[in-house]
């Protein structure tokens, strides 16, 4: 079983960085998406970036600008680079990779990491 092991979180000040790695223990093929997601208590998991197989990025609005997501597709790594934190960024921040199951009834799944806390408070 696929595993996505998540390095990287902790807590910082306001307007610090931090970075969040992600790795899979075994290879994933057809590999759709590789993101990242935020969950804080009472609420959805949120989409915060997101970098498709083209290399085709999308942020949430909230974290534009200041945060970066990359891959390295010879280790199907994913990172997320945040700068500038604000305590809204709070949460429990999840990898993600979608798959494209070969089964065109199926369509598409997900992996999840077991998320990272991310505290930025003063």
């Amino acid at each position: 079983q696929v595993q996505l092991v998540e390095t990287g979180g902790g807590s910082v000040q306001p307007g610090g960085s931090l970075g969040l790695s992600c790795a899979p223990t075994e290879t994933i093929n057809n590999i759709l998406a590789m993101g990242w997601y935020r969950q804080v208590p009472g609420k959805q998991r949120e989409l915060v970036a997101v970098v498709a197989r083209d290399g085709t990025t999308n942020y949430a609005d909230a974290v534009q600008g200041r945060f970066t997501i990359s891959r390295d597709s010879t280790t199907i790594s994913v990172y997320l680079q945040m700068k500038n934190l604000k305590p809204e960024d709070t949460g429990v921040y999840y990898c993600n990779v979608r798959y494209y199951s070969g089964s065109y009834s199926v369509g598409s799944l997900d992996y999840w990491g077991q998320g990272t806390q991310v505290t930025v408070s003063s």
